[in-house]
C-alpha cells in the first residue's frame, strides 16, 4: 500500500481517542490530521473493524508512523472489552516490527487492555518482561487485580512497588488496593500508609477509605474520614450515604442526604439509589413520609423516570406497607420500562393485604412472555396465597414452582408449608415438610411447628421438636409455647420456658413472655402471670397486656383487667381492644352502666372498633359478610337458610349467647343481633350455593371454609360446633387467632380458646 493510500486511510478513521497520542510527541502531517479529527469509538463492531483494516495494510506501516494508531486501538479495546481483537493486533504488532521494543508508553496501553479484558495472567507476563515502567504501569496491574477481586496479588503487587527505589504508588493504586481490604485491621495499615505518603488528602483515596471502612469495620471510622475530607466531591457524599444504608443507619443516611440536598452539592441516581433503599429499614410512619419526599425530588429532576430508581421506590413502598394504589399508580407509570423486579415489587405491595389483587397482577405477570417469574416472584406470590381462603391458589403456584424448577429450593418449600397452613390445609404443609427430608433448615422447622400450633396441634409439635436435627432458634420456642397456650399445656409449657437458656441458650425475649403470659393466663393463674409480668427485664409491650387482658376476660378479673387495660391503651391508644374488652367484661359481670361508659370514653377518644367481616370462596370468587349482611345481594336466601338452621339447632339445645349485648336491647333483638354475625352467614351462603349445585353441595359434600378478621364471638363458636354435627360437615373457621375445626359437634381447640 502506497503512503497516499495510508494517509488516505488512516483520516478515515473519525472514532480513535484524542488523548492516546501525547500532546509532546512530534508527528508526521498525516497523524496530525488524524489527531485533529478523530472521534470517540461508539461501538464494539467499529473497534473490530478499526483492528482489522489496520492489520490489513501491507506492507505494515513503519513503526516510527503506526505506533500511536497501535496505542489507540489498544485503548479502544480496553475500553469496549475487546480482549480478541487486542490479542490479534499484539501479536501484530510483534510479528510486523520484530526488532520493535515499545516504549513504556505503548506497553502501559497494552498492560491496560489485558487488565481491563480480565486476562491477567498475560497482564502479569507483560508487566515482568518491561524493561522499563513507571508508576503508571504498577497501578495499572494494581487497578486489574483489584477490579477481578483478587486481593492477595493486589497486595502482594503492592508491596513490591513500594520496595521499588523509582515509584511510589499514587491516589489511584492506593483506592485499588482499599478496595480488596476484608477486614479493618489491613485497611487501617493503608491508611496509615496514605498519611504518611501525604495522599490522604485526595478525594480518590478519602472515597476508597468511607467505603473500605463502611465494608470492614462500622460507620464510625468512615465518618471520621468523611469529616475530615478538606475537599469532597458528589461520590464522597455517595459513600458516605451508602455506608449507613449498608449498616441499615436510614435515619444518618436520610439525615446526610437531606445535608447534601441542603448544601447545594446535588444528587445522582447512585445517592437517591442509597438512600431509597435504607427507607425500607425504617419504621412505617417515618418510612413512607421520607418516600413520598424523595419520591418528588427524583420527579422534580427527572431521575425518577429511570427503571432502577422507579423500581427502588416500588420495592421500598411495599415493604413498608405503603398504600398499594399508590403503589400501583408509580407502577403503571412505568409501562414499556418494567422489568422482573418491578412486577415482583407491585406483587409484595398487594400480597398482605390484597392477596386477590396481588394474584390477578402475578396471572398478568405469568401471560407476558417476556417475563418469567423468579425465586423472589415465587416467595412474593406465596405470601399471598397465606391471606387467601382456600388452598387453590397455594396448590396452583405450588405446581408452577415445580414446572419452572425451583421445587428443590428450601425458602420456597418454607413458603409452601407456611402457605397450605394459613389455608387450613396443614396436610399439605405435611406433605411438602416429608419431601423436604434432606434440605430442611430450621425454617422448615419452625414453619411446620407453627403450622401445628395455629390449628391446635401440641402434642404433634412435641413430637415433631423430638425429631429436630437442627439447633432450635427463638422461633422455635415461640412456636412450641404457642402450641401449648392453645391447648393449655401449662406445665409442658412452662418446662419448654425455662429450658431455653438453660439447655439452649437462647434467652427469652417478649414474644416468649408474651406465650408464657397467656398459657398461665388462659389457665386462670392471673396470679402468676401478674408476677411473670413484673419480672420481665425489659419493659412489656402491648401484646403482653393484651394477653393478661384476654385473661382477665375469661375468668372475670375486673380489677387486674382495668390495670391491664389501662396499659394497653397507654401503649397503644388507637388499638380498640383494651376498650373492647373491658366493655365485655362489664357486661358480663353485670355492670351495664360502666360498660357504657367504656364505649362512650372509646367513642370520645375516636378509637373505632374494627368490624367484624368474613370471607368465603365458592366458585373461584370470594365473597365477604358483614354483621348484619344488609348489602348482600342474595340476603334474602342467607336469612331464609339462617333462619331455619337456627331452628334446627335450638332443636338440638342452641341458645343465643346474649351475655355481651348491650342491656338497653330486648333479648329477641339481642339474639337477632348474633344470628347474624358475619360467619354465621357465610355458613348460610354455603349451604344456599351447594343447594343450587347440587354437585359441589350436597349436605355431605365438602369442606366449608370461613376466614374472619377478628376472634370469633362465643356464641358463633357453639352455633358451629352444633351446626357441624347437624349438617354432618366439616365446618373450618379461621380467625384473627387460629384455626377451628369443626367436626361432629366438637372443636379441634377443646374450648381452650
Amino acid at each position: 500500500m502506497s503512503r497516499l493510500t495510508t494517509r488516505a486511510w488512516l483520516i478515515s478513521i473519525r472514532t480513535l481517542t484524542t488523548t492516546c497520542i501525547p500532546p509532546s510527541t512530534t508527528l508526521p502531517q498525516e497523524l496530525s490530521n488524524l489527531r485533529v479529527r478523530v472521534r470517540v469509538i461508539a461501538t464494539r463492531s467499529d473497534v473490530r473493524e478499526l483492528v482489522s483494516r489496520f492489520c490489513d495494510i501491507s506492507p505494515p506501516p513503519p513503526i516510527s508512523y503506526s505506533e500511536h494508531i497501535y496505542t489507540a486501538l489498544f485503548q479502544a479495546c480496553a475500553g469496549h472489552g475487546c480482549l480478541q481483537e487486542g490479542r490479534y493486533l499484539h501479536r501484530h504488532m510483534v510479528s510486523s516490527h520484530l526488532d520493535y521494543r515499545p516504549d513504556v508508553f505503548l506497553s502501559n496501553h497494552l498492560l491496560n487492555m489485558y487488565a481491563k479484558c480480565g486476562d491477567l495472567e498475560n497482564a502479569g507476563k507483560l508487566f515482568d518482561e518491561m524493561p522499563q515502567r513507571n508508576t503508571v504501569s504498577w497501578t495499572t496491574l494494581i487497578s486489574g487485580y483489584a477490579q477481578r477481586g483478587r486481593g492477595e496479588e493486589c497486595f502482594s503487587l503492592f508491596s513490591d512497588m513500594m520496595a521499588a527505589a523509582d515509584c511510589r504508588p499514587n491516589e489511584f493504586a492506593f483506592s485499588s488496593v482499599l478496595a480488596c481490604c476484608e477486614d479493618a485491621h489491613g485497611g487501617k495499615q493503608i491508611h496509615s500508609l496514605a498519611l504518611k505518603l501525604a495522599l490522604d488528602f485526595s478525594a480518590y483515596v478519602g472515597n476508597a477509605l468511607i467505603t473500605m471502612y463502611s465494608k470492614v469495620a462500622d460507620c464510625g471510622e468512615a465518618w471520621r474520614v468523611f469529616e475530615r475530607m478538606g475537599f469532597r466531591n458528589r461520590v464522597s457524599w455517595n459513600s458516605m450515604i451508602a455506608g449507613f444504608h449498608g449498616r441499615k443507619l436510614w435515619g444518618k443516611a436520610v439525615a446526610l442526604f437531606n445535608e447534601m440536598h441542603r448544601d447545594g452539592v446535588g444528587f445522582d441516581r447512585a445517592a437517591l439509589l442509597s438512600v431509597i433503599g435504607s427507607l425500607s429499614d425504617c419504621n412505617v410512619d417515618s418510612g413512607i413520609s421520607h418516600c413520598n419526599q424523595v419520591h418528588c425530588l427524583g420527579i422534580k429532576t427527572g431521575i425518577v423516570s429511570e427503571i432502577e430508581v422507579a423500581t427502588s421506590l416500588l420495592k421500598a413502598y411495599s415493604s413498608l406497607g405503603g398504600d398499594p394504589s399508590e403503589c400501583f399508580r408509580l407502577f403503571t407509570e412505568m409501562d414499556g420500562r418494567r422489568d422482573i423486579i418491578s412486577w415482583t415489587s407491585i406483587i409484595t405491595a398487594f400480597a398482605e393485604d390484597k392477596p386477590e389483587e396481588a394474584f390477578f397482577l402475578f396471572r398478568q405477570l405469568h401471560r407476558d412472555e417476556a417475563f418469567s417469574p423468579d425465586w423472589f416472584t415465587f416467595s412474593s406470590i406465596l405470601k399471598a396465597c397465606a391471606g387467601l381462603v382456600t388452598d387453590n391458589y397455594a396448590s396452583s403456584i405450588h405446581s408452577l414452582v415445580i414446572r419452572t424448577g425451583f421445587d428443590s429450593d428450601t425458602v420456597l418449600a418454607n413458603s409452601l408449608i407456611h402457605a397450605y397452613a394459613r389455608c387450613g390445609v396443614i396436610a399439605s404443609s405435611k406433605q411438602v415438610f416429608d419431601e423436604m427430608k434432606y434440605c430442611r433448615d430450621v425454617v422448615s422447622w419452625n414453619s411446620m411447628l407453627k403450622a401445628y400450633a395455629l390449628h391446635g396441634g401440641g402434642q404433634e409439635a412435641f413430637d415433631l421438636f423430638s425429631e429436630m436435627d437442627v439447633p432450635p432458634d427463638s422461633a422455635t420456642f415461640v412456636s412450641l409455647l404457642s402450641a401449648c397456650s392453645h391447648v393449655g399445656m401449662v406445665e409442658k409449657g412452662t418446662q419448654i420456658f425455662n429450658s431455653m437458656s438453660e439447655i439452649h441458650g437462647v434467652s427469652p425475649q417478649l414474644d416468649h413472655y408474651a406465650c408464657m403470659v397467656d398459657i398461665l393466663g388462659r389457665a386462670g393463674r392471673l396470679s402468676e402471670a401478674t408476677e411473670l409480668i413484673t419480672s420481665i427485664p425489659m419493659e412489656p409491650d402491648s401484646v403482653i397486656w393484651s394477653s393478661l387482658l384476654g385473661s382477665c376476660r375469661k375468668h372475670n378479673n375486673t380489677e387486674l383487667a382495668k390495670l391491664a387495660a389501662d396499659r394497653l391503651t397507654k401503649l397503644d391508644p388507637e388499638n380498640s381492644l383494651g376498650y373492647v374488652q373491658m366493655s365485655n367484661i362489664f357486661s358480663l359481670d353485670g355492670s351495664y352502666k360502666e360498660a357504657g361508659l367504656i364505649r362512650k370514653e372509646m367513642k370520645g377518644s375516636r378509637v373505632l372498633k374494627e368490624p367484624g367481616l368474613s370471607w368465603m370462596e365458592i366458585g373461584n370468587q370470594v365473597h365477604e359478610f358483614a354483621s348484619g349482611g344488609r348489602r348482600h345481594p342474595d340476603r334474602e336466601a342467607i336469612y331464609g337458610k339462617l333462619n331455619s338452621l337456627v331452628a334446627e339447632l335450638r332443636a338440638k339445645g342452641y341458645v343465643a349467647d346474649t351475655s355481651l349485648s348491650f342491656h338497653d336491647i330486648e333479648e329477641e333483638h339481642k339474639e337477632q343481633q348474633l344470628y347474624y354475625h358475619s360467619e354465621k352467614l357465610a355458613l348460610a351462603f354455603a349451604l344456599v350455593k351447594g343447594e343450587e349445585n347440587s354437585c359441589a353441595g350436597s349436605r355431605k359434600s365438602g369442606v366449608i371454609r370461613i376466614m374472619k378478621n377478628i376472634r370469633i364471638c362465643v356464641d358463633c363458636h357453639s352455633f358451629m360446633k352444633l351446626a357441624s354435627g347437624v349438617l354432618e360437615r366439616e365446618i373450618v373457621v379461621r380467625d384473627s387467632n387460629r384455626f377451628h375445626h369443626f367436626r361432629d359437634g366438637e372443636c379441634s381447640c377443646s374450648d381452650y380458646w
